[in-house]
């Protein structure tokens, strides 16, 4: 069956096609124009997803969590049934092959059942119950109660290198719909078809399920002036989003002049420094072919790409790079999602050869198109130190090594770091210890850090952490992905000498939700009185 994609709004359950100017997706492989177009939303349009989301907030809040639960898990199921569908279109629109499509759709299958359960579960809201204590002297003490509540509505912007989990339905989303807040999702341009696609069965879920309406909306733009109508809404009350720096902090900006202004959370990229210890450049280690696989994975359009890999000189670190740029330089030119960001990719690898002490190791093709062939580059720590222009990110299939002169310089390279998602540090257990500053110095600027392991593949688990010091991300509490993602999208309440029969499940005596709590002190799950 044909997907009917009609390029129009869908403001909670009905379409919108008011716009008059229009744009189209292409296939990155051949430059094609994909059969479909796009409408672009009005601002009258945004302002009626808006006033939904936020009439949805005040019944959406109060929806049990075990209903949340069955939105969330209906929308997951309405994608795998679909996936016949789907693939199809997020092929034609990303240039990625079939198993990446259905690899991503599952990852987004599975982040929705992981909130849903999250949701059920009901121990996320962070239960404190602290009860009167009236005889206390000198003073007595009031019955204090709190948990976090949903912020509002949540507006999502779609990440253009993951179509399926980081977009219409994605992690964002599933994270804001489990704690309670509608979310306006701003398509991204480049796969408009499959955020369509996408949100109709979204919606669909959000009405078979008995959700209000304007829990959920979807807007198409290719501009940015319909994400700055929604990050500047005043009924908007928070903002995902993945993506560049210059997207991410343009956003940030938005949010804080605001008249009340709001948290975006953005994730804007990061190189993802490697530090490999002398031990771990024994060939038999294998780890030149995993980084050669890692760096080149997705033809390096992850937000964990390892973009910098740092050694100190001597026979195994040149034989290290060696059989790392040599491994690089056997794999195949790959598609990127745009012929605009291969040139970029182009652009700036052309400028980081040019750079002072910067030569590509083993010479590669750049390609032509959206086509684009891997580099690894060389410098010096000296170089490299003295260039803070050599920290950028290059989006696509690259890697800078760094070669030190000895620990203390390497120890000056890594000091000369902004702030990352992840960082990577190979080598026995042994010399892991004796390289104890190294580790200090990089746990300071990351969000993950890696003992012995590639940073690409991120698993959605409660103990992910994927965020890190600006400029990886605008607030380094947070992650976007695992199940702690919840917690960007509320706030605490407590309330204080609330009546019982005023408050709410979460913080009943009788505790009927059967939810983990911290009552005077004690974490306990028992039902019955405190």
């Amino acid at each position: 069956m044909q997907e009917p994609i009609t390029g129009e709004q869908l403001i909670g359950f009905s379409s919108s096609a008011r716009g008059s100017d229009t744009f189209r997706t292409h296939n990155p492989k051949t430059g094609a124009p994909t059969p479909w177009s796009f409408r672009e939303a009005t601002r009258e349009e945004a302002e009626l997803a808006m006033a939904l989301a936020s009439k949805a907030h005040e019944a959406y809040q109060e929806v049990p969590g075990r209903r949340r639960a069955a939105f969330l898990r209906a929308i997951a199921g309405a994608l795998e049934a679909d996936a016949e569908i789907l693939v199809p279109i997020y092929m034609e629109e990303s240039g990625l092959p079939e198993g990446r499509a259905r690899g991503e759709l599952g990852r987004t299958v599975g982040q929705l059942r992981a909130f849903a359960d999250l949701a059920a579960e009901g121990s996320w809201v962070e239960a404190r119950i602290d009860t009167a204590l009236p005889d206390r002297q000198p003073v007595a003490r009031p019955d204090i109660r709190k948990y976090q509540v949903p912020l509002g509505p949540v507006v999502v912007f779609g990440a253009s290198n993951f179509p399926f989990a980081f977009s219409t339905a994605g992690g964002d989303t599933a994270s804001a719909l489990a704690a309670g807040c509608p979310v306006v999702v701003k398509g991204h341009p480049l796969h408009a078809g499959t955020g369509e696609a996408v949100a109709r069965r979204v919606g669909q879920a959000a009405r078979e399920t008995g959700m209000p309406e304007g829990v959920f909306s979807h807007l198409q733009g290719s501009g940015k002036d319909l994400g700055a109508w929604l990050v500047q809404h005043p009924l908007s009350r928070a903002v995902g989003f993945t993506g560049s720096r210059e997207g991410g902090l343009a956003l940030s900006r938005m949010g804080q002049e605001r008249a009340e202004p709001i948290p975006v959370f953005a994730e804007m990229g990061s190189i993802n420094p490697v530090v490999v210890l002398p031990s771990a450049t024994d060939p038999g280690l294998g780890w030149a072919a995993a980084y050669a696989q890692s760096v080149t994975l997705g033809t390096g359009q992850f937000c964990t790409n390892p973009g910098l890999i740092l050694g100190i000189v001597g026979e195994g670190w040149q034989q290290f790079t060696r059989s790392l740029a040599e491994a690089i330089a056997r794999v195949p030119q790959g598609c990127m999602l745009q012929d605009s960001m291969a040139g970029r990719y182009r652009s700036m690898r052309s400028d980081f050869l040019a750079q002072r002490g910067v030569q590509e190791l083993v010479p590669t093709s750049p390609g032509e198109g959206a086509l684009v062939g891997a580099t690894v580059a060389a410098v010096s720590g000296k170089d490299f130190i003295a260039n803070p222009g050599l920290q950028r990110e290059v989006f696509g299939p690259f890697t800078l090594t760094v070669s030190c002169s000895g620990p203390a310089e390497l120890e000056r390279a890594v000091r000369s770091l902004e702030g990352q998602l992840t960082a990577s540090l190979l080598g026995e257990e042994a010399e892991l210890q004796r390289f104890g500053t190294l580790l200090g110095l990089l746990r300071d600027r990351v969000g993950r850090l890696l003992l012995n392991g590639v940073p690409t593949g991120v698993e959605v688990c409660p103990s992910m952490q994927h965020g890190g010091p600006f400029p990886a991300t605008t607030d380094a509490r947070f992650t976007s992905v695992g199940t702690d993602a919840i917690r960007r999208w509320t706030r605490p309440l407590a309330l204080q000498n609330a009546p019982a029969s005023l408050l709410p499940p979460e913080l009943r005596d009788d505790n009927p939700l059967g939810i983990w709590r911290l009552v005077n002190g004690t974490f306990t799950n028992q039902q019955g009185g405190t």
